[in-house]
């Protein structure tokens, strides 16, 4: 039924609209009238096809009384179009704004296509059109669109200068459909231009607005704070908090907690800061907030990873948060990372008094955590710059204390020396940084300066605990430099109260003055002070031990108590010790006092049973002697002969030649006997033996009597004896000068002796005295290339002398690696005592060590390792060698064993440099936590050596970026900028500090985008 109704309906009204219609073509004005009207009402898609039609028919003639004007309804069809989005209509519309006469109209019609572009949100042409419509053709309710749709264009547009007024004057029209969001856009303006006042009037308007109540709560609440009505706003944006949903409830909360922050009510200001960071990225003083407010809550933790955030910035919000950092860090046991925060603090001068105590806490936590020498520096400079600080009676405390502990020996004494009225307290330490000191140049080699320190320290006031290890070091500083008195002087002191303290013991004591007076050929007391090493022999006996019992078996044996002297050395063979071969030599020389054959047998049994013994050629030397001696000159040669070929006998050569043709004389074969002096004299012209050679040679020739023949085999020899007399005159001059002190002149005598005489008979003692005169000068170029000079004829008088000292200037004064390394192998093979060998294979050691020639120095480190009376500093330099070369290889662990068996042996530049390159070896294992460890104990242990701390430091800082704790490595980087004074090292921490930092903000910014 209710279908059949409905379709009679539809009927009716179709119907009814087609009469409709009808007659509204029959007569236009009613369609005319009818479509004004629904276009009056808004009812634009019933008036546009009627005003589309009676225009198409008034476009054709009409003769009778019914026509229109085209012209209207052509505006209101464009009109209708346009408010229905009718294709064409826009265009069409357009056309008509600009080409139409009708003044009216065209503004109307600007009117219709402003508000066309405002429905499509294009307000910069909606605003184009309406700036072209004038309010006197609108209606009252257009002119309230008209002004309020171009406002909010303009708004849109952000020209909020031109949206203002139009704005303001629709929020007054109470009756406007625009009222509310007039009030709304003019309020924000208001709030933009800060007139809060009026802004609040226009928001207080529509705050309960549907469209607007989630978001003017946010700007009511900040006008009240902004105005100082801060209870109210707080009080306001609480209350709408408890509502939820806002749009700006995020904000608000930022606000509440912000009001909060301000009056001290952390507590209370805490959950809306936390509200707020927990969806935004917070701005630098947002975070600084949440932080400052978890810090006063005592929420330590959390305030450490907030402020972390804020380094990085020189303003007064950065510093105030490195302060406070570090104060958290403080307040959590973290004093490494607190010491990082104040530095941050310190080299920022937003806040001097912030500066200042930051400056203090991180010279003073330098020093708990063993930073030495960088509180050292931040604590004088701290006094320096604030002397009158009320810190500074507790940072004089503190780097007192800083002395009494560090390594830092160099820089203690340095400035303990300058202080001119030092306390009590500060004489107290003075003696063990003295010592201290004093020990590190013993360490370097740098003795004469450490023998200075030595005598300061025995006449320094509380000295007690360190005097004997003092008057140890002065025994053996003394013995080095060949003051045996003097050595034995200090050793018998030290051992009247004998301490140990690693190289310093009685033990060392007693062996090293066993040596002093052997040299003094105080035999008696040389072997009491042996036998104080040893007691008794063992096959573990220590190899100190070994070579004391053998040391006191000598001092028996020049005691000439020969069968106990055989004894203690049929023990020493019987135990298999190392010097077994020794023991055996000194028994064969025992058994050719009375027996020359003996002698010889035993010698021979040597040969055989340690046949790479360096003990052969002496061994060699003294069967031919013996046959020599019993005129057996035949059974001497082959020995001779032996010596002469031995590569380890070179300094026994010279006098097997002369030896050598002394036994051919005697066999009466004088043309061999010539041609072994003709060797001597060609191969060793500068020798002692070689003048014994040339006159051997003279009694042949006058024995042969070739007389005239002798001059001119002594001219082919180097020997000119026509002008030995000359030559010796001009010598001689020189000498006087030498001799009257005349060095000046000694010096020009002997440089033109030399000139005059470039082979000269005195060519070596020239050279030689020479070098003494520029070496007491410290001219140490000439002096070496005078020594230099005598060194390339060894063998001679001066030859063995002349190498060391030559080798030593290179080294020590002169930094020529490559030259001191030559000269000290030179010397190894000449070295007429074990003394001397020692340091030419220290000394060649070093200078590979300086000139990086690691796989070269390998051997001759080993060797130096096992040979008698190496010194912990030997076996120091030998394990770095090892080490490096380990190294090279990339052997860590091997290299790591070494370095430790180094820094072991000694306190010097080489230890310090053992204990970074262990850190550097664990490092490169990614052992981070063990490097860390490691690079801490070259800082605190090794602080005299700035390069290898400076080194720590950087490897701190690479540890941790490898941890990608990029706070801790700008910190210790930013550290090394401040402080470091290697030019090199600075600007390498300077590099590593900017990728740190890009490191960090790379990092932030990827947490933010997640």
């Amino acid at each position: 039924m209710r279908n059949f109704v409905a379709t009679i309906l539809c009927c009716s009204l179709l119907q009814f609209g087609q009469a409709q219609q009808t007659g509204f073509f029959t007569d236009p004005r009613n369609g005319y009238k009818q479509a004004k009207e629904y276009y009056q009402q808004g009812q634009y898609s019933l008036a546009y096809p009627i005003f589309r039609e009676l225009y198409q028919q008034q476009r054709e003639p009409d003769l009778t009384n019914n026509a229109l004007n085209s012209q209207e309804l052509r505006f209101y069809t464009l009109s209708c179009g346009l408010m229905l989005h009718e294709k064409g209509a826009l265009e069409q519309a357009t056309e008509y704004a600009e080409l139409e006469e009708n003044v009216s109209r065209v503004e109307l019609m600007s009117f219709h296509l402003g508000e066309y572009y405002f429905r499509q949100k294009d307000f910069y042409q909606a605003v184009n059109f309406y700036e072209k419509t004038s309010l006197t053709n609108l209606e009252n309710s257009q002119v309230a669109t008209l002004k309020f749709h171009q406002g909010y264009s303009y708004f849109n547009l952000q020209q909020f200068d031109k949206a203002k007024p139009l704005l303001d004057a629709v929020r007054q029209m109470k009756s406007s459909e625009h009222y509310v969001d007039a009030n709304y856009y003019y309020g924000f303006i208001a709030f933009r231009d800060r007139q809060y006042r009026t802004a609040l009037e226009s928001f207080r308007i529509v705050e309960n607005a549907e469209a607007y109540s989630d978001v003017v709560p946010y700007y009511i609440a900040s006008i009240l704070y902004i105005t100082g009505e801060k209870e109210k706003a707080l009080e306001y944006a609480g209350g709408r908090l408890s509502k939820g949903k806002g749009y700006y409830d995020l904000e608000l909360s930022k606000l509440v907690g912000h009001g909060w922050f301000e009056k001290g009510e952390y507590g209370k200001a805490l959950p809306y800061l936390e509200k707020f960071a927990e969806r935004n990225t917070l701005g630098r003083y947002d975070q600084y907030e949440l932080s400052y407010t978890q810090y006063q809550l005592k929420q330590y933790e959390k305030a450490i990873e907030g402020f972390k955030k804020l380094s990085g910035k020189e303003d007064s919000l950065a510093q105030n948060s490195m302060y406070l950092l570090g104060d958290a860090y403080l307040k959590t046991g973290q004093k490494a990372n607190a010491r990082n925060a104040f530095l941050f603090c310190a080299i920022n001068s937003s806040n001097p008094t912030q500066q200042e105590i930051s400056r203090f806490n991180y010279g003073k936590l330098s020093y708990e955590l063993g930073y030495h020498d960088i509180a050292l520096n931040e604590l004088q400079q701290f006094l320096a710059t604030y002397p009158n600080s009320s810190y500074a009676a507790e940072a004089r405390e503190v780097l007192v204390g800083v002395m009494a502990t560090t390594s830092n020996f160099k820089d203690a004494l340095t400035l303990l020396e300058s202080i001119r009225q030092p306390s009590e307290q500060v004489k107290r330490f003075y003696p063990s940084i003295l010592y201290g000191r004093a020990t590190e140049l013993i360490n370097d080699n740098r003795l004469a300066e450490a023998d200075l320190l030595l005598d300061k320290a025995l006449k320094a006031p509380y000295n007690t605990a360190i005097l004997p290890l003092t008057q140890f070091w002065k025994g053996e500083l003394a013995y080095r430099t060949g003051a045996v008195e003097e050595a034995i002087e200090y050793y018998t002191d030290y051992l009247k109260n004998p301490v140990t303290n690693n190289e310093v013991s009685s033990t060392n004591a007693h062996y090293n003055l066993g040596y002093a007076y052997l040299r003094k050929e105080l035999y008696r007391q040389a072997q009491a002070s042996f036998d104080a090493v040893i007691k008794t022999p063992a096959a573990r006996s220590t190899q100190v031990e070994q070579d004391a019992y053998i040391r006191s078996a000598d001092a028996v044996y020049m005691q000439r108590d020969y069968k106990k002297a055989s004894s203690m050395y049929d023990r020493a063979i019987q135990l298999g010790w190392a010097s077994s071969d020794y023991a055996n030599f000194q028994k064969a020389m025992i058994a050719g006092i009375s027996n020359s054959g003996d002698k010889i047998r035993l010698l021979q049994q040597l040969q055989q049973k340690y046949p790479n013994s360096s003990l052969i050629p002496d061994a060699n030397m003294e069967i031919a002697q013996s046959y020599l001696a019993n005129e057996d000159f035949k059974e001497a040669i082959p020995y001779l002969q032996a010596v002469m070929k031995d590569a380890r006998s070179e300094a026994l050569k010279p006098r097997a030649y002369l030896r050598a043709g002394i036994a051919h004389y005697n066999l009466g074969n004088n043309e061999a006997a010539l041609k072994q002096y003709n060797t001597l004299l060609e191969q060793y012209p500068n020798s002692t033996e070689a003048e014994d050679a040339l006159d051997n040679a003279r009694s042949i020739y006058v024995e042969e009597g070739r007389t005239s023949e002798y001059i001119g085999y002594a001219r082919k020899m180097g020997r000119d004896i026509s002008t030995s007399q000359q030559d010796s005159l001009s010598y001689a001059e020189a000498e006087i000068q030498l001799s009257n002190g005349n060095f000046t002149n000694a010096i020009s005598r002997f440089d033109a002796y030399l000139k005059n005489y470039p082979q000269g008979r005195y060519v070596v003692e020239a050279n030689y005295y020479k070098g003494e005169i520029h070496l007491s000068r410290k001219e140490f170029a000439p002096a070496a290339a005078a020594y230099e000079a005598v060194a390339s004829r060894v063998p001679n008088k001066f030859g063995e002398k002349s190498l060391l000292q030559a080798a030593r200037i290179n080294f020590f004064d002169l930094k020529q690696y490559e030259k001191a390394a030559g000269l000290y192998a030179q010397l190894k093979n000449f070295a007429s005592t074990e003394e001397n060998k020692l340091e030419a294979m220290r000394g060649q050691l070093r200078s590979e060590f300086q000139l990086g020639q690691w796989a070269q120095a390998v051997e001759n480190a080993k060797e130096l390792l096992k040979a008698k009376g190496a010194s912990g500093d030997d076996k120091l330099l030998s394990n770095m060698v090892l080490a490096r070369a380990a190294q090279e290889e990339k052997n860590y662990d091997l290299a790591i064993s070494y370095y430790k068996a180094a820094v072991t042996g000694g306190k010097g530049a080489y230890s310090a440099e053992a204990r970074y390159q262990i850190a550097w070896c664990l490092f490169e294992q990614s052992k981070l936590k063990e490097s860390e460890k490691a690079a801490f104990e070259v800082i605190n242990k090794s602080g005299s050596y700035e390069e290898w701390v400076t080194r720590s430091y950087i490897l701190l800082g690479d540890i941790y970026m490898k941890q990608q704790d990029y706070f801790n490595a700008k910190a210790t980087y930013q550290s090394i900028v401040e402080n470091a004074s290697i030019p090199e090292l600075k600007e390498m921490a300077q590099q590593k500090l900017k990728q740190a930092t890009e490191a960090e903000s790379k990092q932030n910014t990827i947490s933010a985008k997640n």
